[in-house]
């Protein structure tokens, strides 16, 4: 019982002693990201004014 218990003692500590002491890398950044949007900014703004002029005109033309 007693030797059991020694070998499982110098298991853990041979384990404990065995890092280098360097710090572990530090973790990859994130990925980059899929798809641009920049370059139809613009009309897909002037499109959703333009939808939204258009919804809220049909809908003082269906009150009147």
């Amino acid at each position: 019982m007693f030797a059991s218990i020694l070998v499982f003692f110098v298991g853990f500590a041979s384990m404990a002693q065995s890092t280098t002491g360097a710090p572990p890398p530090p973790p990859p950044g994130p990925p980059p990201p899929g798809l641009p949007i920049d370059n139809g900014l613009i009309a897909l703004f002037i499109l959703a004014l333009g939808y939204g002029v258009y919804k809220s005109y049909k809908l003082s033309q269906k009150k009147a």
